[in-house]
């Protein structure tokens, strides 16, 4: 058996395209331009990647967008300010604040500061809470682009063995509430887990996402299974590579997310969809599922 590809690139190319045709129907009827201010605090390489890709994908698809780049020395209270004249600025729908912060800044402070109808990664406390409860308002998006690649393969949740790999806030929670309320039944993996081998080979829908390169291998899949491989990793070869050996779980498993070009681009684009959403909602409509 060699595993489909899940092609998130082709994917999110689609999004995006439904995207820009929201926004420029959003235009017309209401004069309206969904706007994201994206903060980055400091140099850090990968993140100042990481913006530039977020910024182009709002330009591309009609989006206003504002990079607003501060010192790495930059204070608390000057950062919270940035976000309060953010909050207050009408134009703008979303408010992202580039992870990981410089050290001596309180990360969770910076999240709670931001308002939650502007959270459009969706880690405020308020939108942790109303997905928590099943009535999402903005689901992180990466987590949400995971939902979108199993949906377009048509993959069977309700009943479905579902395990993450990974209990962090930003994927491995969220990940877990989503299958969970879309009637799988879920498992979810830490770093304490025993025989995590054990709890892979159970999942007919397998989502791994620690930033450890290789940690699932094919031995781990039960065959058949969807793996959905959230991690990126810079090996010894200089290359990307995911939390799972690609080469072994592609000759067991029935689809997989190769790395690059798989749950990376959904994440981008599901980034625009959540700006979007936060600028129909802002209008007091109620956002039109793509």
């Amino acid at each position: 058996m060699t595993a489909q590809l899940i092609n998130g690139t082709e994917l999110a190319r689609s999004l995006r395209a439904d995207v820009a045709q929201q926004v420029t129907e959003l235009k017309e009827r209401h004069g309206l331009v969904p706007g994201l201010a994206v903060v980055l605090v400091g140099d850090d390489p990968a993140s100042q990647v990481y913006v530039r890709n977020k910024v182009r994908a709002c330009a591309e698809a009609g989006l206003h967008s504002e990079l607003r780049q501060l010192p790495a020395d930059t204070t608390q209270d000057t950062l919270l300010n940035e976000i309060d004249e953010l909050n207050r600025n009408p134009a703008i729908h979303g408010i992202l604040v580039q992870l990981p912060l410089p050290a001596g800044l309180s990360s969770h402070a910076v999240i709670e500061a931001i308002a939650p109808e502007k959270d459009v990664d969706g880690f405020h406390v308020s939108n942790a809470g109303l997905l928590f409860s099943g009535q999402p308002r903005v689901i992180p998006c990466t987590p949400y682009g995971v939902m979108k690649m199993l949906e377009s393969l048509n993959t069977p949740l309700r009943g479905a063995e579902a395990v993450v790999v990974g209990a962090s806030n930003i994927v491995g929670k969220p990940m877990a509430m989503l299958l969970l309320q879309a009637g799988a039944t879920v498992t979810l993996c830490n770093s304490k887990t025993r025989d995590l081998a054990a709890q892979c080979r159970r999942a007919d829908v397998l989502v791994v996402a620690v930033g450890r390169e290789g940690i699932v291998n094919g031995d781990m899949i039960k065959p058949g299974a969807v793996v959905i491989d959230v991690g990126i990793n810079r090996g010894a070869d200089g290359k990307l590579h995911g939390d799972v050996h690609f080469a072994s779980a592609r000759e067991v498993a029935g689809a997989i997310t190769p790395v690059p070009g798989g749950v990376g681009p959904m994440t981008i684009a599901m980034l625009l969809v959540n700006t979007l959403e936060a600028a129909q909602r802002s209008l007091g409509t109620q956002p039109e599922t793509l």
